[in-house]
């Protein structure tokens, strides 16, 4: 029976940290759902977002959910290599636009400079993905705030990734 306890132990600790996000209440996602249509350029239905922290930042993913369907893919593809442009410019204007100024992160992102926050934009099968890195520790906890609230306010779209303890440096 021990083991079984450590082991029922072992898999909360892994699964729990995973949900700390808290979704926002059910106006806000429709806000957000709302702004967003006009920003993102694919269907948030057929897509899921994801949101990995990892040591030195973060990984943004988005895939379509039919690996089939070329079209979502196109359109996550080409909105992602425009906002990785746009942020590593240090514009941040499309997260503003859909989630307000105030969001988590967002100021301290702004003040940074072109070489003290790494933007990867690369394709997946299904989609792509940014991988966002910062030497500097305010920078990596601005890019964990700034994930925890896509993840609150895109509840019903998007899903914590697995947090990865490597740098992508």
């Amino acid at each position: 029976m021990h083991s079984f306890t450590g082991f029922l132990l072992a898999i909360l600790l892994i699964v729990l940290p995973v949900y700390a996000v808290e979704p926002a209440d059910e106006r806000r996602l429709d806000e957000v759902a709302e702004r967003g249509v006009h920003v993102m350029p694919f269907d948030l239905e057929k897509t899921v977002h994801v949101f990995s922290k990892t040591a030195d930042g973060g990984i943004q993913q988005v895939i379509a959910k039919d690996k089939a369907d070329t079209e979502q893919i196109q359109l996550i593809r080409e909105h992602l290599l425009e906002i990785s442009e746009a942020f590593s410019q240090g514009d941040f204007s499309s997260p503003e636009h859909i989630h307000g100024e105030s969001m988590p992160g967002l100021a301290v992102l702004k003040t940074a400079k072109p070489e003290q926050l790494k933007i990867e934009y690369s394709e997946l099968p299904d989609g792509a993905q940014i991988i966002y890195s910062a030497q500097q520790s305010r920078f990596v906890t601005a890019i964990h705030h700034w994930f925890d609230a896509q993840l609150s306010d895109h509840a019903r779209h998007a899903v914590p990734g697995h947090t990865h303890k490597h740098k992508h440096h």
